[in-house]
């Protein structure tokens, strides 16, 4: 007995694998393997635009430093968008400095602050009068340097604190993985390729079985 309901699905199955062929048929390795390779060129632009703005952020920090402006900011600004991106390692390979940001104004700034305590200037105004009045005829400070240098000792001055390495020297680790432009198209060039590699294998499989069967 003739059962419509199965032929249905036969139908249906044989339309299904008809359709895979067309595809497989229709749809190249080598088309995958382009869009794989625009995919890519797209990214190399993106990873290169994330370091180059990376490049701007940090010698903004550096004006800020030098200018004495807004350090704080400049500084939040780096490194909130060096955590969110991909290539934007601060330590670039010809510099063995670590860490790679070290505001020197900063720095200077701070070993003045540090050093202006009212004791010691007054200590120091005093030495270089005695010293003066000891050696009257020294004006190249050979000998009236190591005088003040004893004066201060002797007379109690304060040693200025070293300033901590992390008022003035800085690091910031870059994303591994950033979901931008450049993020987006590395997934999608090695989906490609992975898609292209995959399309090859089952292309040649089916050309194998073809080959058998006739």
């Amino acid at each position: 007995m003739h059962r419509p309901g199965k032929s249905r699905i036969i139908i249906t199955k044989m339309t299904k694998q008809s359709d895979a062929k067309t595809v497989l048929q229709g749809v190249k390795p080598i088309y995958l393997l382009a869009a794989a390779g625009v995919s890519c060129i797209v990214c190399i632009r993106s990873l290169q635009l994330n370091n180059i703005e990376m490049g701007k952020l940090r010698e903004d920090v550096y004006a800020a430093d030098k200018n004495n402006g807004d350090v704080s900011g400049a500084l939040t600004n780096l490194q909130h968008y060096v955590a969110s991106h991909m290539n934007t390692n601060l330590t670039p390979k010809s510099n063995s400095v670590y860490p790679p940001i070290q505001l020197k104004y900063t720095y200077e700034r701070l070993q003045a602050a540090n050093a202006s305590n009212s004791s010691n200037q007054q200590v120091y105004s005093d030495a270089q009068a005695y010293c003066e009045q000891q050696d009257s005829k020294d004006f190249s400070g050979r000998n009236r340097v190591p005088c003040i240098q004893q004066y201060v000792s002797t007379h109690g001055a304060s040693v200025p604190k070293a300033i901590p390495d992390d008022l003035y020297k800085f690091d910031f680790v870059s994303a591994k993985w950033s979901p931008d432009l450049a993020g987006w198209t590395v997934v999608s060039t090695i989906a490609l390729l992975l898609a292209a590699i995959v399309l090859f294998v089952v292309r040649r499989v089916v050309a194998s079985k073809r080959r058998h069967h006739k």
